[in-house]
């Protein structure tokens, strides 16, 4: 039965994850959540009956509840894992709206946002891959996919002046490259290690935003807008997923999927 382990499960992304996975009951879907008691009464009242799921408590920043959920993992599935979906990560509302030489007018509070980001999205990470990476090797599929941003890409950066969230991209874009490192490591023992970019996607990040903060928005969007002109606005989370899911699928080593940074369409294509 494949095995699937989604970190971030309790909304947004990471529970389209569980939703879509878990439709195939031949699929064993393990999520990682903070907040296990709310989580597991969203899959009972929307994912009822899906005998296939099990939910953990772990946050991806505690060394501890990972190597625990490592342990419970492993009785789940009988010792391996086919997929560590790294969905969690920490999306700055700090960021979100202004270039780093704004915010570098408190450096104290843009210190402690880009360190955050840095610990969770990129060291978090890291240590979690390698926890379960026993599990990995023991398993059949041997895929890890951590989620990206296309804005962690320096030619669109460039090219459309994407200046706001900098702190976030820094840190997905070292996040790309401990993926690649992952794989250059374990590629032989066959592991595929790859980051993948659902695109921009509906998850309310904007819905604590001041009405100049969505200006500033908005000219993030009018940006997308240059770069991508067939841009229709934020993709819903069961559609970013569908396509995300559908990349890793046709992924392979042989293929040339090894430590690659691709968006849902599996190109470089981000919008």
């Amino acid at each position: 039965m494949p095995s699937y382990v989604i970190t971030g499960a309790s909304r947004g992304l990471g529970f389209e994850f569980v939703r879509q996975l878990s439709s195939d009951s031949n699929n064993i879907i393990i999520g990682l959540v903070r907040d296990k008691p709310t989580t597991e009464k969203a899959v009972a009242e929307e994912l009822a009956g899906r005998s296939n799921i099990h939910i953990l408590q772990a946050d991806i920043t505690d060394y501890e509840a990972v190597k625990s959920a490592v342990a419970q993992t492993a009785k789940i599935t009988g010792g391996g894992l086919d997929h560590l979906i790294a969905n969690a990560a920490y999306v700055s509302e700090y960021d979100a709206y202004d270039p780093i030489g704004v915010l570098s007018e408190d450096p104290q509070a843009l210190e402690e946002d880009v360190l955050k980001s840095f610990q969770i999205n990129v060291v978090s990470n890291i240590h979690l891959i390698n926890q379960f990476m026993p599990l990995i090797l023991a398993g059949n599929a041997r895929k890890v996919i951590a989620l990206s941003t296309g804005m962690a890409d320096l030619d669109p950066i460039n090219q459309y002046e994407l200046d706001t969230a900098p702190g976030y991209a820094i840190s997905k874009a070292a996040m790309n490259v401990a993926i690649g490192k992952f794989h250059a490591q374990y590629k032989k023992q066959g592991v595929l290690c790859m980051s993948i970019c659902p695109g921009a996607v509906e998850t309310g990040h904007f819905k604590n935003a001041t009405p100049e903060q969505m200006v500033k928005a908005g000219g993030m969007f009018q940006k997308f807008l240059a770069y991508s002109p067939q841009f229709k606005g934020p993709a819903t989370p069961e559609a970013a997923v569908k396509d995300v899911i559908s990349v890793w699928e046709k992924a392979s080593i042989d293929g040339g999927s090894g430590g690659s940074y691709v968006s849902h369409y599996g190109n470089k294509q981000w919008l």
